[in-house]
């Protein structure tokens, strides 16, 4: 890939060959599906970022990557760069195979883009760390048996985890070139952002040469604004609306996409495919838990839009589906205590499924919430609470819906005025026993500087939110020292 080309050379020729386990002529061991309403992509939608049905009801149509378990075995190999390591698993393998690449051709452009990248950021994709921090542990009071293993992606691309979901992207869209499915040329990539997403943006789409369109907020912080105009991104400011709820760059967003822009977002609502990247995160987690012969007992996930959080229990999930794990660890998502708008939306649908899914009609509504938490994952695969789920997908707007106030937090990066991919979190929440965990400003500053002490990782606070959950909980007694638990550092301080 030159300063000329747009995009990988195509290969002249398609040789055969698979990574995963045989499939019949015309089938994809990877299928986009919407969970709300189980529409399937075609396997030539060069875009099947949406459901086409989204926008017509108040079904939360979002498009999901589903991996066929009967054709698709969990990675073994070996590959420094997550995106060919774990490419059996992806969308964009899958549609790339459909439409003639073999693997070594697949993994040819992924390199190819990966130096681009490198040529821009000064560091490509490669799998990030995850270990037990005896600093850590120690400092949180864990015992010998129990500890704090941390997932560490202060070193990732731009400096943070959200490259991995546009990566993912962005190899896709540089598939549907070569295999000539891309209407009209390239289109303007499209983002709202002002902080790490933005910039993963920015480098991604420049290392490419791909237009991009980001909107940020008044107050985005100069720094990042003048880095995105030495990218080449087209930055435009959006002042909010006191009119109009939600966030007003996101709002820009989806007109520019309404008008012919590619979402190249972190909102799995927005792009189904960007939480196909970010999978790859949590199927690198599995790896090294398979490695070490580890069983977490609990993950702890900062929430802002839900991208991150969807894609790591999806990866979860998707690695149970295939057999290497036996169950999910609690999924417990950590917000602010000022803007949640995830945990109002858990708490909604909680009560429903206590009282309308289970046998004793809702007793357990006083109870704390380990154990309604504890009790729902023991009916978790009953038809009721299957029942009240699909209630909560075809009823958004009864769950889930812009907080009210404007947000602030020294958090920054988690105060989304909506949880975009709520429902995927909350039903991993549900079938693994865990629920979410609010933190004061006071905790997320405190987490940040044990955090950066005990283990000399310099994330900044969102970075260590998820850490002030496993505070919160280890202090009220809800999780005890000879548990495993895992957070991810997800963000470098800038």
């Amino acid at each position: 890939m030159g300063r000329d080309d747009h995009g990988v050379q195509r290969p002249r020729e398609r040789p055969g060959g698979m990574s995963a386990m045989s499939m019949p002529s015309g089938a994809m061991a990877v299928a986009m599906r919407c969970a709300g309403c189980g529409y399937t992509a075609p396997a030539d939608e060069p875009y099947p970022f949406r459901c086409p049905r989204g926008g017509t009801d108040d079904v939360d149509h979002v498009m999901t990557a589903a991996i066929d378990p009967l054709h698709v075995r969990f990675p073994a190999g070996d590959d420094p760069n997550p995106f060919v390591r774990y490419s059996p698993l992806s969308y964009a393998h899958a549609f790339a195979r459909a439409h003639g690449f073999s693997d070594s051709d697949y993994s040819a452009l992924v390199h190819e883009l990966d130096r681009e990248v490198e040529r821009v950021d000064g560091r490509g994709f490669r799998v990030t760390p995850l270990g037990r921090s005896q600093e850590l542990s120690d400092a949180a009071g864990f015992g010998g048996r129990g500890g704090i293993f941390i997932k560490d992606e202060t070193g990732n691309v731009s400096g943070s985890h959200k490259g991995r979901h546009l990566m993912g992207l962005l190899i896709h869209l540089s598939v549907v070139e070569q295999v000539d499915l891309a209407p009209g040329g390239r289109r303007e990539l499209a983002i709202a952002s002002c902080g790490n997403a933005a910039l993963a943006a920015g480098v991604l789409a420049h290392a490419a040469e791909w237009p991009l369109l980001v909107f940020v907020p008044p107050e985005a912080p100069p720094s990042v604004v003048a880095r995105l105009r030495a990218l080449e991104a087209n930055v435009v400011v959006c002042p909010r609306d006191q009119a109009i709820a939600g966030d007003p760059t996101y709002h820009r967003l989806q007109a520019a996409v309404r008008n012919g822009a590619i979402p190249f977002t972190c909102q799995g609502s927005s792009n189904g495919l960007t939480i196909d990247g970010g999978k790859t995160l949590g199927y690198e987690m599995i790896t090294e838990l398979l490695h070490t012969a580890t069983r977490l007992d609990r993950v702890f996930i900062q929430v802002g839009g839900g991208a991150l959080a969807s894609a790591v229990v999806q990866a979860f999930q998707d690695a149970v589906h295939l057999g290497v794990l036996p169950r999910l660890p609690r999924i417990h998502t950590v917000q602010t205590e000022r803007v949640h708008p995830l945990s109002r939306a858990y708490d909604r649908l909680m009560r429903r499924l206590l009282v309308h899914a289970l046998p004793s009609g809702g007793r357990e509504l006083a109870a704390g919430e380990e154990e309604r938490a504890n009790t729902m994952l023991a009916h978790a695969g009953t038809p009721p609470v299957a029942e009240q789920l699909a209630y909560a997908a075809s009823h958004r707007h009864e769950f889930m819906w812009p907080w009210e106030e404007e947000p602030h937090s020294i958090a920054s990066g988690i105060l989304d005025d909506e949880t975009y991919d709520w429902l995927a979190v909350v039903r991993g929440m549900v079938s693994s026993g865990g629920y979410p965990v609010l933190v004061s400003e006071e905790l997320l500053a405190e987490a940040n500087t044990l955090a950066a002490r005990a283990t000399g990782i310099h994330a900044d606070e969102t970075g260590t939110a998820g850490f002030a959950g496993l505070l919160a909980l280890r202090r009220r007694g809800q999780v005890r020292a000879d548990e495993r638990v895992a957070v991810l550092f997800t963000g470098m301080r800038r």
